[in-house]
This record gives C-alpha cells, sequence and structure tokens, in this order.
C-alpha cells in the first residue's frame, strides 16, 4: 500500500477568509502515485475547517452571513471561552458547524467528486500560521 502525508499551511489575511485547496489536493494525489484509494483533508486547528461544496461566490458569502448569524463574532463577552482573554469564541462554533475533515474517494489517479464539488479551507480566527493535513493511502 502506498500512502502520503503532507502538510499545507495558511496564514490568511482576515479573520474569516474561505480558500479553495482543490488544485493544492490533486497535486498531492498526484505525487502519491496512489490510483485507487482514499485521501483524508484535515483542519489541524480547533478554529478553522474542512469542507466540500461548490466553488461559487455567492455561496460562499451565503455561508459567511450564515455562520455570523449563528455565532456573530461581537460582542465577545457573549463567549463564557473568551474570559480566558481569547477573542475567539465564535470561531470554535463556527468550526464545530462546518466540521473537521473530509474524506474524498481516488478512483484512476484522481479525486472522486461529485459535479462542482471543491474542498475548501475555512479560516475563522486568522491572521495566524495554521495547518491542514493531508493523507492518502491506497494501491
Amino acid at each position: 500500500m502506498k500512502h502520503l502525508r503532507e502538510e499545507l499551511w495558511f496564514k490568511t489575511p482576515n479573520r474569516r477568509d474561505y480558500l479553495n485547496i482543490t488544485e493544492k489536493v490533486e497535486q498531492l494525489v498526484e505525487h502519491s502515485g496512489v490510483k485507487n484509494g482514499l485521501c483524508l483533508v484535515n483542519a489541524m486547528h480547533i478554529t478553522a475547517s474542512v469542507y466540500i461544496n461548490d466553488a461559487e461566490s455567492g455561496l460562499i458569502q451565503d455561508y459567511d452571513d450564515w455562520l455570523e448569524k449563528l455565532a456573530p463574532h461581537e460582542p465577545i463577552s457573549h463567549y463564557r471561552h473568551n474570559r480566558t482573554g481569547e477573542d475567539n469564541g465564535d470561531a470554535h462554533l463556527k468550526r464545530q458547524i462546518m466540521g473537521r475533515q473530509v474524506v474524498v474517494a481516488i478512483t484512476d489517479g484522481e479525486l472522486d467528486f461529485g459535479p462542482w464539488e471543491q474542498i475548501y479551507y475555512a479560516e475563522f480566527d486568522g491572521k495566524r500560521k495554521k495547518r491542514v493535513l493531508v493523507k492518502i493511502i491506497g494501491e
């Protein structure tokens, strides 16, 4: 069985950002040499997410607006977590909603997506360096 473990690092300029990382993951699949297997893409920080959806700017803004309504950043005093001196209680909740990881099948050396599916890294407490784990296994 072949396998590859790589880390992707991101430092977003904004507190909240949504990055399409599909191409980077596809490059790692090609580099791995795995023709049939699985690809795990996992946010390795508790205030960031990895998810799959459409690469459409209106949808991305809808997500951001929806998440901000569910868990608004301010007032910061609204979150008990922020009593620790942090200001990212909302980011933890947003991550929980959007999820930690995705697993995509690899078929004939390519990510086996449905129509319009893309992999996104969602940052909810940005402006600092964070990583995403990509683990690829298969034949």
